[in-house]
């Protein structure tokens, strides 16, 4: 069993706890011992990481994954790519995210049908280097939902694939499943990006839904939903649900539903193409009925975000990163936009980004902490002094997966000055 002892770390344990001193000694793929009274663990046949006063914390959870985007500017460029292209191109993107501090990604959902099911197994299987993955199909709409790019005169693909009446969206559920994904996505509401500047509209109906989640959770299969207008929340609640994105425009009964079922539905809020959009795109970019539609979903979810917070609903990270504005890689700019514009604290953000999108995987990890997996990295400086250092993959002296290193600079780790872990 292969042994590693980070000595004189800095540990922010994922807990929201103060960070603090302490060695750390990995066996296997688990974590054996957190000791703060430093020093004492037994080096015997480790190999041992001086990590001379940098933070160890728990890796990052991506709880809203497209690892399929191709961060494209359009839908229908996600669909004009040849699967045998995208496959390649979604296995560069797992690393990419792995390269990022990112230990695992929950998908919000894959662009083609099998890809997240092919990726997931090939890192699985040892094949492919990327973070714990759970495996999403396409996204599941209606005709003229979200993701529906068709015309009478011109058949186009998108990320989605249609369907209508509960029979329809029953059998792709099922068809989902048969291919291997550990999740479905049902696009319950529209967007904030209607040309008329409108509030999103909630499109898919109740029965369609429930047909959904009763198909998926017949299979032991979870159900995750877009749903930004209020009444798609409250639908997608009612029908059972398990995760449940954006969901900026949720009036007070929505947070109330939300409440009813903390303790079972995580939340992403995904704001991240919403703040790409109205505060980078470049002046005249985006026509004006869009941009108010996208401006009025950033300022809601400023307001329904807090409150939640307040509520103790479980809110992972992940901002619909695979877009041209919100590339891969960048994934970990979403933990300051918690701090930013939803009302957390650096600390409170990072939980997000670690004990709850564990929680979100369903795996024993996202906290430094004895008999968890030693899904850890190790950080050049005080990511709850300055949460952006975690967008800077040169910050990241070390990053471990399952007890197993897959970078680790020691070259990096000797040039630094010697100091304390206080």
């Amino acid at each position: 069993m292969t042994r590693t002892l980070f000595r004189n770390c800095r540990v922010w344990d994922g807990s929201g706890a103060q960070a603090f001193p302490a060695d750390v000694l990995i066996e296997g793929e688990r974590i054996r011992t957190v000791a703060k009274d430093r020093g004492q663990l037994d080096p015997t046949g480790a190999d041992i990481v001086d990590a001379n006063g940098m933070t160890l914390m728990p890796g990052l959870v991506e709880g809203h994954a497209h690892i399929t985007f191709i961060n494209a500017a359009r839908g229908t460029d996600i669909g004009d790519t040849p699967p045998e292209e995208h496959t390649l191109i979604a296995a560069r993107s797992a690393r990419l995210l792995l390269d990022h501090g990112f230990t695992s990604a929950y998908s919000a959902a894959s662009a083609k049908l099998r890809i997240d099911v092919v990726i997931r197994n090939a890192i699985e299987a040892g094949e492919l280097q990327g973070p714990r993955l759970r495996a999403c199909g396409p996204e599941i709409t209606v005709t003229g939902g979200l993701g529906d790019e068709r015309r009478v005169h011109q058949i186009r693909e998108s990320f989605a694939i249609v369907g209508d009446g509960p029979d329809e969206i029953t059998r792709l559920a099922r068809l989902c499943v048969r291919e291997g994904v550990d999740s479905i996505k049902l696009n319950i509401s529209g967007d904030d990006h209607t040309r008329t500047g409108d509030l999103p509209r909630t499109v898919m109906s109740e029965a369609e839904i429930l047909a959904g989640v009763t198909a998926a959770h017949a299979f032991g299969r979870k159900v995750n939903a877009h749903c930004r207008a209020s009444e798609s929340v409250k639908r997608a609640v009612r029908c059972g649900v398990d995760v449940i994105y954006h969901c900026e425009h949720a009036d007070e009964e929505a947070l109330d539903l939300l409440e009813s079922v903390k303790d079972r539905v995580f939340i992403g809020p995904a704001i991240g193409l919403l703040h790409a959009a109205v505060h980078e795109a470049p002046e005249g970019a985006i026509p004006r009925g869009i941009r108010h539609g996208i401006e009025l979903g950033l300022a809601a979810a400023s307001r329904s975000y807090p409150e939640m917070k307040k509520r103790g609903i479980k809110v992972v990270i992940g901002g619909d990163y695979g877009f041209a504005r919100t590339p891969h890689g960048d994934n970990a700019r979403d933990i300051g936009h918690f701090v930013n514009y939803l009302g957390y604290s650096p600390s409170e953000a990072l939980v997000c980004a670690t004990q709850n999108g564990a929680a979100l995987m369903g795996i024993q990890a996202g906290q430094v902490r004895e008999g968890y997996l030693a899904d850890l990295l190790l950080v050049d400086g005080d990511p709850v002094a300055d949460v952006s250092i975690l967008r800077h993959k040169d910050r990241l002296v070390a990053i471990m997966k399952g007890g197993e290193a897959y970078k680790l600079d020691r070259t990096r780790l000797q040039s630094q000055p010697m100091r304390a872990a206080e």
